[in-house]
């Protein structure tokens, strides 16, 4: 729908945007702006702006900016749409009413309203069904499944008779007729159905809301062991098309937004079950495989959402599936992850049996997009032999050119390539064993490929860093710091050291600065907070950075950086060398460290060219840059310090 601009004007001033940031972010003044943590990124320092006399946010954490309306639309997962309505009700601003539509339009207007009143009296005939004596049977099944009434009331499940014209009755009462009954897939009729009849009988029901909260649709779960179905859910209808809908979405959308993750499951009893459990922003595909409009409607709520599977063979099977239909979509930020259970569990069972931290620990041990398709087609293709292995490159190389987004299928593109390498040397590792050189060869031919690959270099990557804490999150306390020794390069150190005790330098190279990389990450923490200084207007004299430092928990790391081994050349950072002095000297310093980290970079891609071609021409390239290397590199070694850092969480 289209608002005229003076609407949308009106809502801006009646809300400034202070107040709206304000219900999600704790904002404090600061001169004509409001400043707060963002709500985009985690962060320790404030980056997140808020100007209600421009109008707008801004967070220089993510780059997200914008006005009311966007911010609602990023932290809630509205439309613009849905945002406008919901910032008007706020402000009081009576929306325009819709433009005259044609007679069938406005028909059609009708019937919805209708069928959507038709199928809310159903699930209030249900939910009261369930709570009288009809019920019973089907309260027993929820108590034997661990549903507590506050569940029940929470997801508004209820009972569907067992006779065949006890809804149709009722709702006959409330004045419907039997072709609204069967237009909403509340009655079955037909041509060849002489008297129609209630489409739910003796099940749990389950209703199915739109992103409105509004019942459009249900699941029936039944009771009878010897049912057709054991699950049936509403048909095709004007209100319900169940490719574009998502059990409990409207419930989970909140949460999801708050903590960037959701988690999609096979049915609704594991839903109810993991909301019950404390998992609230979990949704079910409603008994289809997952479909591309819930992979965009997932995408709308958290760019990363976990597609949880059966640990059996067809939730292996419905995981493939998935990963054929969200390859195509791929794009920058956007992708999903694969958590599979143990054979014969679904999350409801491993929930009630051993409680929410199991399934947390089940969605720790998460698989990327890639790894799940790399694994699917490695199990139906052989790779002992050259030929295998090709065939397997390019059934690789089909699967990724799916891919629709350029930069996305560009870096497939290029993790199949460091996989596919990292498989050929295991193969032949496992294939040659420990026999000499030569040997190894003449025994290929001989194996079966029985071989386990392990391939995944990055994914234990990602898995090993994951139970690290940030690296510069936390405080440096000096109670901690009777950890094991950690080398210190010097020329980080004396970088640090020289704006520390010559804080002029920080705004007259704050690009500079902002730009350098360091390879501890105490001293990676101690040159954000130095930008950070700068960011928040603290006063640039050694007092009063140091006295931030102390603040926030690093003046211990600005005692490591003082400690730094000087030689005469260094001068330049102690607190009585003259301007001139620290400016050239700490200028030489950060061009040999720029130098060091251009060379490290440019080492990591020659070792990698000269793996991949084993040619003379990048042998040589490799053996120049070590050399360059190593003469930037001189004399570093014999500076470095080996100083107390806690445990852990500094890594060298």
């Amino acid at each position: 729908m289209r608002f005229p601009p003076h609407i949308l004007d009106d809502i801006r001033a009646r809300l400034p945007v202070s107040s709206v940031v304000g219900r999600r972010v704790a904002l404090k003044k600061a001169g004509r702006e409001w400043k707060g943590l963002s709500p985009f990124k985690s962060e320790r320092t404030p980056s997140f702006t808020v100007n209600d006399q421009k109008g707008f946010y801004k967070c220089f954490a993510s780059g997200e900016y914008g006005d009311i309306f966007t911010f609602v639309m990023k932290t809630e997962g509205l439309s613009f749409t849905e945002a406008v309505e919901r910032l008007a009700a706020d402000a009081g601003v009576i929306l325009p009413k819709p433009e005259p539509r044609s007679q069938r339009a406005m028909e059609e207007v009708d019937t919805r309203a209708r069928l959507m009143a038709l199928v809310e009296a159903s699930a209030k005939f249900f939910e009261t069904q369930l709570m009288s004596s009809p019920g019973q049977e089907a309260r027993r099944y929820l108590e034997r499944r661990g549903v507590t009434r506050e569940t029940i009331q929470r997801f508004r499940l209820g009972f569907a008779p067992a006779g065949r014209e006890i809804l149709k009755a009722h709702l006959a009462k409330e004045g419907f007729t039997v072709k609204e009954m069967g237009e909403s897939g509340m009655v079955i009729m037909g041509d060849d159905i002489a008297v129609p009849y209630d489409r739910f009988r003796n099940r749990v029901m389950f209703p199915i809301e739109d992103l409105k909260g509004r019942v459009i649709a249900f699941g029936g779960r039944a009771l009878d062991s010897d049912a057709p179905a054991k699950y049936l859910n509403s048909p095709e209808t004007p209100l319900f098309h169940k490719g574009n809908q998502l059990y409990n979405i409207h419930r989970a959308r909140p949460v999801a937004f708050e903590t960037s993750r959701i988690v999609v499951v096979e049915g609704y009893m594991d839903v109810v079950a993991l909301d019950q459990a404390g998992f609230q922003a979990a949704v079910a595909p409603l008994g289809t495989a997952l479909t591309e409009a819930q992979v965009q409607l997932l995408w709308r709520v958290a760019p990363e959402p976990i597609l949880c599977f059966d640990g059996d063979s067809a939730g292996q099977r419905a995981a493939y599936r998935a990963v054929d239909t969200i390859l195509p979509l791929l794009k920058p930020g956007y992708s999903s992850r694969f958590a599979f259970l143990t054979d014969g569990q679904d999350p409801d069972d491993l929930v009630r049996q051993q409680g929410s931290a199991a399934f947390e620990a089940v969605l720790a041990r998460t698989k990327a997009l890639f790894d799940v398709m790399w694994e699917r087609e490695l199990a139906t293709q052989p790779v002992a032999t050259p030929e295998q292995r090709a065939a397997f490159e390019q059934k690789m190389k089909a699967l990724v050119g799916r891919i629709g987004d350029q930069s996305v299928r560009e870096h497939y593109e290029r993790e199949a390539r460091q996989t596919l390498f990292s498989l050929n040397r295991a193969v032949l590792r496992e294939l040659a064993g420990s026999s000499p050189r030569g040997a190894g060869d003449r025994r290929i031919a001989g194996r079966q490929n029985n071989v386990q690959m392990d391939w995944r270099v990055r994914e234990r990557a990602r898995l090993q860093q994951k139970g690290r804490p940030p690296t510069a999150a936390a405080p440096v306390a000096s109670s901690e710091l009777s950890g094991r020794l950690v080398a210190v390069p010097a020329r980080e150190a004396l970088i640090l050291k020289a704006l520390v005790n010559h804080p002029w330098l920080i705004e007259e190279h704050a690009e500079r600065i902002a730009a350098m990389e360091f390879t501890v990450p105490a001293l990676v923490g101690l040159k954000d907070a130095i930008l950070a200084a700068l960011a928040e207007e603290i006063p640039l004299d050694s007092v009063s950075l140091r006295n931030h430092f102390s603040a926030v928990g690093l003046s211990q790391v600005v005692a490591l950086v003082e400690r730094a081994i000087t030689h005469k050349g260094d001068k330049f950072a102690e607190p009585e060398a003259d301007q001139e002095a620290v400016e050239t000297g700490w200028c030489h310093a950060a061009t040999l460290h720029e130098r060091q980290v251009g060379l490290r970079r440019d080492l990591v891609v020659a070792e990698q060219t000269w793996l991949e071609e084993q040619s003379e021409d990048a042998f040589q390239r490799l053996c120049e840059i070590k050399a360059r290397q190593n003469q930037v590199d001189d004399g570093e070694t014999e500076r470095e310090e080996r100083t107390a850092l806690p445990s852990g969480r500094v890594q060298p």
